[in-house]
């Protein structure tokens, strides 16, 4: 029996995190406990009207925020507010199968594209490894906003 995860994120500015990482992975903001959302309602307003009522000082309010697949397939996504500045590089990191299934030139092709997309958002290009042959098919380091690094593969 397999168990269940989450993935946490350290980070100054969870909200913006938070918005970073669900357009980078099409990820949804859950809505708070015992909310209904309607079709189309904001997730995150929701939790502005949800944490003002609950009467969480403004100063408390984003000290966290947290993101779920839509589809229930991939784990939950923590981001907590800390402190401290990102200190080193990442022991671990996520890698954003942006290519899955692609090979060669159309693979590094829809790596590119998405890394433009990424940039857009506000993520930093590091580096591009070119494929080696049985080993990797290619990828590309880059950090998001708050410079945690995850590569497109």
């Amino acid at each position: 029996m397999s168990l269940e995860f989450q993935v946490t994120v350290d980070c100054h500015d969870p909200r913006a995190l938070s918005i970073f990482w669900r357009d980078t992975l099409g990820y949804v903001h859950p809505s708070p406990p015992g909310v209904e959302l309607p079709a189309g309602a904001d997730p995150l307003a929701a939790w502005d009207d949800f944490l003002e009522r609950a009467q969480v000082p403004p100063e408390q309010r984003n000290s966290s925020s947290a993101l779920v697949d839509p589809d229930g397939r991939g784990p939950r996504i923590f981001f907590q507010q800390v402190p401290e500045d990102k200190q080193a590089k990442n022991r671990v990191h996520l890698d954003v199968r942006a290519a899955p299934g692609l090979v060669g030139e159309e693979r590094l092709a829809a790596l590119e594209q998405e890394c433009d997309r990424l940039v857009e958002l506000g993520a930093t290009r590091v580096q591009r490894f070119e494929p080696v042959p049985f080993l990797s098919g290619g990828f590309i380091v880059m950090r998001d906003p708050e410079g945690n690094e995850f590569c497109l593969d």
